[in-house]
């Protein structure tokens, strides 16, 4: 059955790319969501559909928007998918790169291939919406003399030439996503595959050493903590929400661990359990 997954921004993005990747033996089609808020609204509405956000990038940190809607919707992660993200310039085929006169892209975009760029002063940088949205306007629109920054799938997808690859500064540059879906439709997705990565959502007792006991109690069940992010909660001062990510070679003892944190913890959710992606492309 066709996988219809939701995704935030064009077709051929990054969201696009990483779902494609992640569903690699099955047919894919991918529903375009201007923002992230309205991607979770949809998702909200059709249990059928599936969608893929990323959660937080390794130069960028955490997209902390998309812990709370997370938290806030439904859904369930199933699975993860980290890609390394590398740019490319892009331009209608006969370009060359002494013919461009503007390059286009997400202001994240140029800013991560801002060393490259300013080595071609006759390329002025214009920011537009979406790395992939700025390939196919140069595509559709004929426009010469304009590259785009974007992904290689984006560029080939709208028949652009490439004229360079890897530009961005940082070449230790990765994206991880999440693969959502309705809790119904879970279990089917996760089955007969290793379940070893938990994400989880709580608040603590605003009291001394409240979050060190959790990560003793932790370590005592021999559960790796692979990261932690806190959010203030708005309208309780200097109280947090912690979010966090579990590895574990045991199931039956990662939840035995749940049972002996949930006690001391409040607000506890469980935002998916699932196999972690250690492969990185």
């Amino acid at each position: 059955m066709k996988k219809r997954i939701a995704i935030q921004g064009e077709p051929g993005c990054f969201h696009d790319a990483a779902a494609r990747y992640f569903f690699s033996n099955e047919e894919v089609e991918t529903i375009p969501c201007e923002t992230f808020i309205g991607m979770f609204d949809l998702l909200r509405t059709d249990a059928s559909l599936l969608g893929i956000v990323a959660i937080e990038n390794t130069i960028a940190g955490s997209l902390l928007q998309n812990h709370e809607l997370l938290r806030q919707s439904n859904q369930t992660i199933v699975g993860e998918y980290k890609m390394h993200i590398s740019h490319v310039l892009a331009a209608l085929p006969g370009q060359s790169i002494d013919e461009l006169t503007e390059v286009n892209s997400h202001p994240m975009a140029l800013m991560q291939c801002e060393q490259y760029l300013l080595r071609h002063p006759n390329m002025k940088m214009v920011e537009r919406n979406d790395t992939a949205g700025s390939a196919r306007e140069i595509a559709q629109k004929k426009l010469t003399g304009h590259a785009a920054v974007c992904g290689k799938y984006a560029a080939e997808l709208y028949g652009l030439n490439i004229l360079e690859e890897g530009i961005q500064t940082n070449k230790r540059n990765f994206t991880r996503f999440l693969i959502i879906a309705d809790p119904i439709e879970a279990p089917a997705l996760t089955q007969g595959k290793q379940v070893n990565k938990a994400s989880l959502v709580f608040t603590l007792p605003h009291t001394h050493g409240s979050l060190s006991k959790i990560l003793t109690i932790f370590s005592f069940y021999d559960i790796n903590l692979s990261k932690i992010q806190s959010l203030p909660i708005i309208g309780r001062e200097w109280e947090y929400r912690f979010y966090i990510n579990l590895t574990f070679d045991d199931y039956t003892r990662y939840r035995q661990s749940i049972d002996a944190v949930r006690p001391l913890i409040n607000d506890f959710k469980i935002l998916g359990e699932y196999a972690e992606h250690s492969t990185i492309e």
